[in-house]
């Protein structure tokens, strides 16, 4: 019996690329990965310092040490202030809500100012860090000099000076130190 003859040839099997395709997706994804890693100004892409600024009507206050300019999230550089809904007691015992005391000193310092805020950084939340401006004030130093916040662990040693002179005058949470966050207590 004569022997057939195919008409058609069937398909490569596509097991012998598979093993080369997952190999360069997989260096493609570690080279997107390693990519992600890098930092922003390495090719000059991304300014190291930025100014951002926000009318009064666009300014949010978040917390003692966090604002919101408009859609950007960004924090006050060097501050240290009090979680809300931390809770802080006064000479009398009476307690209270001092993260919320602290975001109000920051926006009885603000209110109705327009604020302009020299970016440079970020922390690891992702939020901007920054050194803001508004009516001619410096809020970083000005909250910290009210007593209403802390000069963060290598903070500007203007900051460290206004920490110590708000001390020594026993303003904001220094007027009341046994009651106040355990931060402040145990600030040597």
């Amino acid at each position: 019996m004569p022997r057939r003859r195919r008409l058609f040839r069937p398909a490569r099997q596509p097991r012998r690329w598979r093993g080369a395709l997952l190999a360069c997706g997989g260096a493609l994804a570690m080279l997107v990965l390693a990519g992600l890693g890098l930092p922003a100004h390495l090719l000059g892409s991304a300014p190291r310092e930025q100014q951002w600024q926000a009318t009064a009507a666009r300014l949010r206050i978040v917390d003692g040490d966090t604002l919101l300019l408009g859609d950007r999230a960004l924090r006050l550089r060097g501050v240290l202030s009090p979680a809300r809904g931390e809770s802080c007691g006064t000479a009398a015992g009476i307690g209270f809500d001092c993260g919320a005391a602290a975001a109000e000193a920051l926006a009885r310092l603000l209110r109705g100012r327009d604020v302009s805020c020299q970016v440079r950084g970020g922390d690891r939340f992702g939020r901007a860090l920054g050194v803001c401006q508004a009516g001619g004030a410096e809020a970083n130093a000005t909250l910290i000099a009210a007593g209403w916040a802390l000069a963060a662990d290598g903070a500007d040693t203007r900051l460290v000076a206004a920490e110590a002179a708000a001390r020594q005058a026993r303003l904001g949470l220094w007027s009341h130190l046994p009651g106040a966050p355990r931060a402040w207590r145990e600030r040597p």
